[in-house]
């Protein structure tokens, strides 16, 4: 079991890392495609293209480790002012349903995947994308997305353990 716990554990890091080299490969490109621009040349058609793509793949890469780091977006503004005995009550039931929602969303984006692989379609614009390209991250995102929320359901950690403490500040 503990094999298994390290492999995903390992898989959502890898995902991560993942997430951020894309982002760092997308900053190239933009900045490529601008100083290319700026010096009065033509800058390469797929730029644009690649980075909405890879917008999509860094999303949905990085979400399973965010929600593990307590670093998406949440609104405590009512748990805050509950007592412990119902803010967990809360917790649980949010947890519950963002794992139903999240495998929702695998399940439609496995839909549109195995139809835009059966249908052959592709996405026509700088370059041409096969269709299950863009489906490609999205159920993986979710899947593992609602593993992490698993994790808060039926775990002891929790979500709500710094009441309204900001994570980050500018």
């Amino acid at each position: 079991m503990k094999s298994i716990a390290a492999g995903y554990n390992w898989l959502v890091n890898a995902l991560a890392v993942l997430s951020a080299v894309t982002i760092a490969v997308a900053f190239v490109l933009i900045i490529v495609d601008v100083t290319v621009r700026t010096l009065g040349f033509s800058p390469p058609s797929y730029t644009i293209a690649v980075v909405e793509y890879a917008l999509l793949y860094m999303t949905m890469f990085a979400a399973p480790y965010l929600v593990r780091q307590k670093g998406h977006v949440f609104v405590d503004a009512l748990t805050s002012r509950l007592p412990r005995s119902v803010e967990r009550i809360c917790a649980k039931f949010a947890y519950l349903l963002s794992i139903v929602v999240s495998l929702i969303f695998a399940w439609f984006a496995v839909e549109l995947f195995v139809q835009s692989i059966q249908m052959n379609l592709y996405d026509e614009r700088g370059i041409d994308m096969p269709m299950w390209s863009l489906y490609l991250p999205i159920p993986i995102g979710f899947v593992f997305v609602a593993l992490e929320f698993t994790r808060y359901l039926i775990g002891k950690d929790t979500m709500y353990t710094d009441r309204t403490k900001p994570r980050d500040s500018v």
